[in-house]
């Protein structure tokens, strides 16, 4: 057992050496890509505690939903470089439970009552990360213009 040790704990600090971060972290890169693309759009939006930025253009009223709501909405998400990569046709809307969307949308949805309409500007760490998905390349900060229409 000690011998196991000797060889395991070489090797679990060379791995950890070579684990630098020189570099900023993607949730940097994304506020700064967020806050760059705000001042070029002169556009004013709060900034959450998770790093989402949003514009609420309607607040609504009736309430807000929580985590395990079914919530209906309009919305059309794109990137950063006006790329569209989903959005409800016409004046459909689709229907989610909260728990089962990204986390961003898990953050951002709440922020609207019933009939509200935001923007939400979603950092990649709240959205797919370092993943691809078809229209989003990986490490992707995404726009959400977004009307809730129901929820239950």
């Amino acid at each position: 057992m000690k011998q196991l040790l000797w060889i395991i704990a070489p090797a679990l600090l060379l791995a950890m050496g070579c684990n630098k971060n020189d570099g900023p972290s993607q949730s940097s890169i994304d506020q700064e890509l967020i806050e760059n693309y705000l001042a070029e759009n002169q556009l004013d939006a709060e900034r959450h505690s998770s790093g989402i930025y949003y514009i609420i253009e309607e607040p609504g009223s009736g309430g807000s939903p929580n985590g395990n709501s079914e919530v209906l909405v309009r919305y059309k998400g794109y990137l950063l470089d006006g790329t569209v990569f989903d959005e409800t046709p016409g004046s459909d809307a689709r229907t989610f439970f909260l728990y089962q969307v990204i986390r961003g949308w898990q953050i951002a949805i709440p922020l609207l009552q019933k009939n509200g309409k935001g923007t939400f500007f979603i950092p990649s760490g709240l959205a797919y990360g370092p993943f691809e998905r078809p229209g989003i390349p990986a490490n992707s900060v995404l726009i959400f213009e977004t009307e809730l229409v129901n929820f239950q």
